[in-house]
């Protein structure tokens, strides 16, 4: 018996129907575990960070993004 292996190409992209996804985390002063939390307004989590730092005076952040990816098929 044998076996037959083929290799198919693909491609991942961003699927805009999905959009994005902004989450802002305090890293400005060890201990504070504050976060804008999950919007798909990426001027909401920046105002939360601005609005944190003048409430807190922290001013070190970390920002992620997320997207939706879908994977085809190449023929």
């Amino acid at each position: 018996m044998s076996t037959v292996l083929r290799f198919v190409d693909h491609s991942i992209r961003h699927v805009a129907e999905g959009g994005w996804v902004f989450e802002v985390f305090c890293v400005g002063k060890p201990g504070c575990e504050e976060t804008s939390g999950p919007t798909d307004d990426q001027e909401a989590a920046q105002d939360w960070c601005l609005r944190h730092t003048g409430r807190t005076g922290h001013d070190l952040f970390r920002r992620v993004v997320t997207d939706h990816a879908r994977v085809t098929r190449k023929e």
